[in-house]
């Protein structure tokens, strides 16, 4: 704790602890403006020269949109929330948007409980043994042990195989790409508890939505909000190590500079905090870079002509080279884009898939020479522009007994805390769970000095 001088009688009296947040996704931002309306004394720090991490926004054609594919779910209470404290409630638009599933040439609409359970390339077999599966893991409450299940055994006892690589391997692949043979049934569970989210809320049907203008314009709102509220943001301030010293920190900048603090939280990627931090305990450094992460590679599309407006097409096809297909455009309206469809092809790859050492000529020729075999219609002439992203450490893999390894978030070092998306137990990484697991943390902080820090994430 840092001395300042009472001026009524030139005393020195404590002051408050300064916390320091490193890294400005939504994690951060989250974590700041609750730490902040607990009256504590917060600097948020971003390397990039804005705030938003993976839900920051790019130019692609001259149109500002988010680099990856979000968007907001009426059971995605938390981000709703979050969306009302910041006045962007009555921005927020909602759509039923349709989602498919392209399997053998053809396109198959999946928007809903009955159309996956009416799934007609699995039979009337396959299609009961779906609908048991789904009824059966929404009525499952304790997770845990399904961790310890590998999620393709688990699927091909409920479902059979046939309805195993015809439905489920497109849905995971969606999210994980090959990295799905290493999850665990949890991760499932998850997803179909997502499904049943709407219905439990009592809410008739799942829709789709988003806030005019993206994500730039939630991160530009929460950065004037954060501000009001006296944290202190610091952009393009890349943080090279995190050293204790004299009973505080002290936070070394790229270039030269050095911050001092009396908490520290670091929201990077574990592989990312383990180098950053000076003085953990090899244990410590192990579990940190022991969890195995995946990166994605994501073009976007601007395209003069929609491809069969489908918000989100899973692919069970093998040849295929990306995930899926994200059409933007038929969720936002197009004016958006002035008048374009926007599109995303994510591939999610293992940090050391060959995949990654493609330069980008050669993905956009087997991307669009894909997009060719699926659509008729579509024409190499209809891109305007294709634009590649490369994000590395973006999920952590929800591999077998996944929680039992997680590194804790309070270190040994008192003061010091490593909070990241990692610590979402069984979920799919969203900005919802995101800001969930932000919300928990300022809550154990607000009750303590964070001694009551366990695995917040997911639906523990």
């Amino acid at each position: 704790m840092s001395l300042t001088e009472d001026k009524s009688n030139g005393a020195p009296v404590p002051s408050k602890p300064r916390w320091a947040i490193v890294g400005g996704g939504m994690l951060g931002m989250t974590l700041a403006h609750r730490l902040a309306g607990q009256g504590k004394d917060v600097t948020l720090i971003e390397a990039g020269e804005s705030l938003g991490g993976l839900a920051s926004p790019w130019s692609i054609g001259g149109i500002t949109w988010d680099r990856h594919h979000h968007a907001i779910l009426l059971s995605d209470w938390r981000l709703r929330s979050i969306l009302g404290e910041l006045g962007l409630e009555k921005e927020t638009r909602w759509v039923e948007a349709r989602t498919g599933l392209y399997v053998k040439g053809k396109l198959f609409p999946i928007s809903n409980l009955v159309e996956y359970m009416q799934f007609p390339a699995l039979g009337i077999a396959g299609q009961a043994r779906l609908a048991f599966t789904i009824l059966y893991a929404s009525k499952i409450n304790d997770w845990k042990k399904l961790e310890g299940i590998p999620a393709e055994d688990w699927l091909i006892g409920l479902s059979g195989r046939r309805t195993f690589e015809m439905f489920w391997v497109p849905l995971m692949k969606s999210r994980l790409g090959e990295n799905y043979r290493q999850a665990s049934a949890a991760f499932v569970w998850s997803t179909i508890q997502r499904m049943y989210a709407a219905r439990r809320s009592g809410l008739k049907k799942e829709m789709f939505g988003y806030v005019e203008g993206g994500y730039a314009r939630i991160i530009e709102r929460f950065e004037e909000v954060l501000g009001t509220n006296g944290v202190r943001v610091i952009k393009g301030c890349r943080v090279e190590a995190v050293e204790p010293e004299g009973g505080r920190f002290v936070l070394d900048q790229a270039g030269g500079g050095r911050l001092s603090f009396d908490r520290v939280v670091v929201t990077t990627p574990t592989h990312v905090a383990s180098h950053l931090i000076r003085g953990l305990k090899d244990g410590e450094r192990s579990r940190l870079e022991n969890v195995r992460y995946q990166d994605v590679v994501c073009p976007s599309l601007l395209l003069s002509k929609p491809l069969a407006n489908y918000y989100m097409t899973n692919i069970h096809d093998h040849d295929a080279p990306f995930s899926a297909v994200i059409e933007m455009s038929a969720m936002v309206d197009s004016r958006s884009f002035e008048g374009h469809a926007l599109v995303y092809l994510p591939r999610y790859v293992a940090t050391d898939d060959p995949f990654l050492q493609k330069d980008d000529g050669e993905i956009e020729q087997s991307f669009l020479g894909a997009l060719e075999r699926m659509y008729p219609d579509f024409r190499r002439g209809h891109v305007v522009r294709f634009q590649v992203s490369r994000t590395p450490l973006v999920m952590a893999v929800p591999t077998l007994r996944y929680s039992d390894h997680l590194p804790p978030m309070k270190t040994s070092l008192p003061g010091l805390y490593i909070i990241s998306s990692a610590h979402i137990v069984n979920g799919s990484v969203s900005v919802n769970e995101i800001i969930q697991l932000a919300e928990r943390t300022a809550r154990a902080f607000a009750e303590g000095s964070g001694d009551g820090l366990g695995f917040l994430g997911g639906r523990t």
